[in-house]
């Protein structure tokens, strides 16, 4: 399982690992999130392993928790880039809902 192996680099919202052919960028906010589905996430142009959510209403939403970046296609520094955006919107979304955190 990817969250066994030492991390190349973790962010507060996210941890990639090294897994042979691939980086794999998990997202720490879906954590212990079941892995319902391994399919192409359009978002990060990558095969993603996806769980499922419900809001507020019951309505569930699929959505990504680890994305698999082929080294044949990304470099580490792509990677990291994309990491970063998460941990970016991550900040944003917890500065609106919990400002005085």
């Amino acid at each position: 399982m990817t969250n066994q192996n030492t991390p190349i680099k973790t962010g507060q919202f996210y941890s990639i690992f090294d897994e042979g052919q691939s980086f794999v960028l998990e997202d720490r906010t879906k954590k212990g999130l079941e892995v319902l589905e391994k399919s192409y996430d359009d978002r990060f142009n990558a095969e993603a392993d996806k769980g499922m959510i419900y809001d507020i209403d019951g309505i569930g939403h699929r959505v990504a928790i680890r994305w698999y970046f082929t080294k044949a296609k990304y470099l580490i520094g792509d990677v990291i880039t994309l990491a970063e955006g998460l941990d970016t919107k991550y900040r944003e979304i917890r500065e609106m809902t919990c400002p005085d955190d």
